[in-house]
């Protein structure tokens, strides 16, 4: 555990080897917390790799916590870990809202990045939330949407995400815990090209959907604490620089491939891979090989 602030404390944990290559892990969400899965992207002879329950998330305290928690906090909690470990540049890697997180971090600090592995690409801006909270994924999975739209009252429909809001920050725990459940399992219905059952039941969790939905809700309801809508591709020539790579799947219905390509577009040197038979998640079979050969490439490098 890390003090990062007088409410948070952070979980962290390394893993492979302490004098490998370093490279911090971002989760999504945000609130989604970490997984053991997300150690098996790294060799571990090579890396050495620093992965972290983002403020409210998983095993950090206090659990769920709204306060002094904004992307910036963030970021400030990033290089809290860097300089603890004595890190001067490392890899950073992150999918969803760690992808998110990473540009943001990387604009911000782009001297101490070696490169970016970004997956899943997310900017937080008006447009890819209303397609997903509102109305255009539910297109897609109106089996999975019923349960999300339920949850709210038809004459607050025409804003779900401050409907949601208002019940997740209720004084009621019954009413914060449905609507955390409801809103979680939406997003772990759609993950993935085959809707996966034990993805479902993850985020059926209490303790696993109270954090991803109050934080995420959190977060979208205040432009992810960005100054201005399109602010990581506003700044994107800070980071034209660094040896990036973008692993997309096409068929992402969370974070929709487009957003992926104007990032692209915008950042031209980055190697662009999409991957034609998977959705969002970072276990998916195509995303997982792209995540596992780019580390490899890297690793190289590095010995090079």
């Amino acid at each position: 555990m890390l003090k990062v602030s007088d409410i948070h404390e952070i979980y962290y944990e390394r893993a492979g080897n302490p004098d490998g290559i370093p490279v911090v892990f971002l989760h999504g969400g945000p609130g989604g917390g970490l997984i053991p899965l997300y150690r098996q992207y790294f060799d571990p002879e090579a890396y050495h790799v620093i992965l972290f329950d983002q403020r409210g998330s998983g095993r950090s305290t206090p659990h769920a916590e709204l306060r002094e928690n904004t992307t910036w906090d963030l970021i400030h909690d990033i290089e809290a870990l860097r300089e603890k470990f004595g890190v001067d540049k490392w890899y950073v890697f992150g999918g969803s809202w760690g992808s998110t997180l990473s540009l943001a971090y990387a604009e911000t600090h782009p001297d101490r990045c070696l490169g970016l592995i970004l997956r899943g690409i997310f900017l937080t801006r008006r447009k890819e939330l209303l397609w997903f909270y509102q109305y255009g994924a539910s297109e897609i999975f109106p089996d999975f949407w019923e349960r999300y739209r339920d949850e709210i009252p038809f004459e607050e429909r025409g804003d779900f995400m401050t409907a949601y809001y208002k019940r997740l920050t209720s004084d009621d725990e019954q009413t914060r815990l449905s609507a955390a459940r409801a809103w979680s399992v939406w997003e772990g219905s759609t993950s993935k090209l085959y809707p996966s059952e034990d993805l479902m039941n993850h985020w059926e969790g209490e303790h696993e959907a109270l954090s991803l939905a109050r934080i995420e809700c959190h977060y979208f309801m205040n432009n992810s604490f960005f100054p201005t809508e399109n602010y990581l591709i506003e700044n994107v020539d800070k980071i034209r620089h660094i040896p990036t790579v973008i692993v997309q799947g096409r068929y992402d219905v969370v974070c929709p491939m487009t957003s992926a390509w104007e990032l692209h577009r915008a950042f031209p040197e980055a190697e662009f891979i999409v991957v034609p038979d998977a959705g969002h998640s970072v276990s998916e079979k195509g995303i997982a090989s792209a995540l596992v050969e780019t580390m490899d490439k890297f690793k190289e490098k590095g010995k090079s």
